[in-house]
């Protein structure tokens, strides 16, 4: 059962629209959806809310550490509220993943994402539970870093936000403890087809 949701990122309006953003936007849309504000808290070096949903205590934070030392903000409140790893889900982005998809998986390596490598560092395991929002390759090594920092095109954009929404659908079974529901409706959940293209008409 998830009781505590992050989002990665980094904080401030250069970054706001970028890739490496697209934890912040799934939190602030589940933030929305719960009718929660996220609110600063220097004790845990985030954006901070806490709701109830069904008589169970949720948390949502968005580290404001910068996404290099994004475990120093995970480990700060999962501690003091006694949050295990496996009870955490980390949303970010995952370059393996096409534009659109998602993948939800608990435990693994950090693959060289420098959030999940801190927050690696700071709980001293990787079992938590991940939400990887897929962004796509650039295709050659090199840009990642810069492909990670740039906006994406107008049609990734939205393939990204449309996925936040569909996945959101997975959260009531991610709250009761449904993981196998939760992997279903993450995995399952695709992004529309688009029609095809319609014959011209007879002349």
């Amino acid at each position: 059962m998830i009781k505590l949701f992050v989002g990665l990122g980094n904080p401030g309006a250069e970054y706001e629209g970028t890739r490496h953003n697209a934890g912040f936007w799934w939190v602030d849309a589940l933030a929305r959806q719960l009718k929660l504000q996220l609110s600063p808290d220097k004790g845990y070096h985030g954006l901070v809310a806490r709701g109830n949903v069904d008589g169970r205590t949720v948390w949502l934070l968005e580290p404001q550490t910068y996404m290099n030392l994004s475990g120093k903000s995970v480990a700060a409140l999962a501690r003091f509220f006694k949050i295990a790893p496996q009870e955490i889900l980390v949303v970010h982005d995952e370059l393996d993943v096409p534009p659109g998809q998602a993948r939800l998986k608990l435990g693994g390596s950090h693959a060289g994402h420098n959030g999940l490598r801190d927050i690696h560092a700071q709980l001293g395991t990787g079992d938590y539970w991940r939400l990887r929002l897929g962004i796509g390759h650039p295709g050659v090594k090199s840009e990642v870093v810069d492909w990670v920092l740039r906006k994406p095109a107008p049609e990734q954009r939205d393939a990204l936000l449309e996925c936040i929404d569909r996945t959101l659908k997975a959260v009531p079974a991610l709250l009761s403890g449904e993981m196998d529901k939760a992997t279903q409706l993450v995995h399952t959940s695709k992004p529309p087809r688009p029609k095809p293209p319609r014959p011209p008409e007879a002349g």
